[in-house]
């Protein structure tokens, strides 16, 4: 299990403390938390919970219904693959395909050496660049197989 260090723990605390009077403010908490811990635990969940003064169920409620939150850890580089109409029609099932084959990573998961974690979804919003990656924050459109396992071969 990947347990929080004290130093996570104290910027989550943190951060909570700075939000917790501001109305509407758990998507903001649970973001900047999430950037801290890359995942929510369930002590993360209850302690976030438990500072803002809300039920954990809430909380977990709002974690587990946004795609943008997840519950388990993620790779150091996120890598999302748009599926959408103009994507499919380019090809990016063969990109997806070859990723998961060159990089033992399947769609939805996390490889075994926490380098990648690969999310196909339906929609980056840029069509006009299809197929789409998006690694991390960076986008890069009109991937080919070759093209996006040699722009993956970048991120360490």
């Amino acid at each position: 299990m990947n347990a929080l260090t004290p130093e996570q723990l104290a910027q989550a605390d943190a951060v909570v403390a700075e939000h917790r009077a501001t109305p509407g403010s758990l998507i903001t908490v649970l973001r900047l938390c999430q950037d801290i811990a890359g995942h929510f635990p369930p002590e993360l969940v209850e302690r976030i919970a438990r500072g803002m003064n809300l039920p954990v169920a809430k909380v977990y409620g709002v974690v587990s219904f946004y795609s943008l939150f997840s519950l388990e850890p993620k790779g150091r580089h996120q890598v999302r693959v748009c599926t959408g109409t103009a994507c499919y029609v380019r090809g990016v099932r063969e990109v997806l395909d070859r990723v998961e084959r060159r990089f033992g990573v399947k769609a939805g998961g996390t490889c075994e050496s926490g380098r990648f974690s690969l999310e196909p979804v339906r929609c980056l919003g840029a069509c006009g660049l299809a197929p789409v990656m998006v690694v991390d924050r960076d986008v890069h459109g009109g991937v080919t197989p070759d093209s996006a396992c040699k722009i993956l071969e970048g991120y360490e």
